[in-house]
């Protein structure tokens, strides 16, 4: 599966982004998906996960309430509702895909490249 990660930006905080990533070669709707990120000089975290058929959701506490996931296996994508930004949430995000699991995407099959969110106060 190839991940192709878009929609990262420069926002002030309190504003809205959303991310998207797209995915190629193998059959989307087979995958849970997941969305991490990496703030410079700190590992990378887990912010949300969503099962194969949308039925299923997991967050972070730092971004229950503000953060959506979501997916369209019609579009082989998933995204990232990104409201009520802090400067804490500046980091670069990745999305993930782990097969045969329904929600858990600690250890993905594959990653996409990363994009980068930046929250200005």
């Amino acid at each position: 599966v190839q991940l192709q990660a878009s929609g990262g930006g420069l926002v002030q905080a309190g504003g809205s982004l959303r991310l998207s990533c797209a995915a190629s070669g193998r059959t989307f709707s087979a995958y849970a998906m997941g969305w991490f990120r990496q703030a410079t000089g700190k590992e990378r975290e887990f912010v949300a996960a969503i099962s194969w058929n949308g039925a299923r959701t997991n967050y972070a506490d730092s971004v229950k309430g503000r953060f959506t996931i979501s997916r369209d296996n019609a579009r082989n994508t998933v995204y990232l509702q990104m409201n009520s930004l802090k400067p804490e949430d500046t980091a670069v995000y990745y999305c993930a895909a782990r097969s045969r699991t329904l929600v858990d995407v600690s250890k993905p099959d594959y990653w996409g490249q990363g994009t980068q969110v930046t929250v200005s106060s």
